[in-house]
């Protein structure tokens, strides 16, 4: 399963049914698991953990060193979880000692051609990333999010489960959950209902999360009180709680 031309590190483990492509080096650190498949002219540096049944694409580049300046070669790790699809040219850096020296992506996550995950990420489940859509250091994504083709996304920000933003969308500051932004500068556009509705969410699920954004948005409340509002739903419907959690956290204030 291994190519005649692939160069794999003594230390590497990769588990049996492994397959690397041609011309692709797999350096020392490195652990793989079951039914992967690495394609041609892929590089993967250590240390790095690749879970099971994922397919990474020809001419990525994975664990590579941080694009960092604070960085002077301290260990720090990349971890893959299992059945993503990592497609042509996307570069997946490790961790920094500032952070926790730890950059990680989930499962069943889709990576476009030509996407850039920096160090000390952190990638939920069920993720897409489109074409050059590009996380800078520290970012979060949680579940189900979508960026559309060439997203950026500032460092430090956190983008919420089943968001969207739009092409080309340059994200400074938090994209609160269920949000769709886009436009120039980006800015809201109501609530991802279609993706919502793709996602098995009920009418009632739906409506919870569409009055809640009207509280956020529409309603000219200061965030601190649109949050005691939202606490006031949460009671009742989970949705709204999962998004007012998320507005106490915040770090770098929403996209409002």
């Amino acid at each position: 399963m291994i190519h005649p031309t692939a160069l794999v590190d003594p230390s590497a483990e990769l588990a049996v049914d492994v397959s690397i492509g041609p011309y692709s080096i797999i350096g020392a650190g490195v652990r793989i698991g079951s039914g992967t498949t690495i394609g041609p002219h892929v590089v993967i540096r250590g240390p790095t953990r690749i879970g099971n049944e994922n397919r990474i694409f020809q001419f990525c580049s994975i664990g590579e060193d941080p694009q960092d300046k604070k960085y002077h070669g301290e260990v720090t790790r990349l971890e893959i979880g299992d059945r993503n699809i990592i497609r042509e040219y996307c570069t997946l850096h490790r961790g920094t000692a500032q952070d926790r020296g730890l950059t990680s992506i989930g499962n069943d996550n889709l990576l476009m051609a030509y996407t850039h995950v920096a160090h000390d990420c952190v990638v939920g489940d069920h993720v897409i990333m489109a074409n050059a859509a590009s996380l800078a250091g520290h970012v979060a994504i949680e579940d189900h999010a979508i960026l559309g083709g060439f997203s950026l996304v500032h460092q430090f920000c956190k983008i919420g489960r089943y968001s969207f933003s739009a092409m080309g969308s340059v994200i400074s500051r938090d994209i609160p959950p269920y949000v769709m932004v886009g436009g120039r500068p980006t800015e809201p556009h109501g609530i991802n209902s279609v993706g919502l509705e793709r996602q098995g969410f009920g009418s009632e699920a739906i409506r919870q999360i569409r009055k809640a954004y009207k509280i956020i948005y529409k309603s000219g409340l200061k965030l601190d009180d649109a949050i005691k509002a939202l606490e006031e739903m949460a009671q009742e419907t989970d949705e709204v709680a999962c998004l007012a959690e998320f507005l106490k956290t915040t770090g770098r204030s929403i996209i409002r």
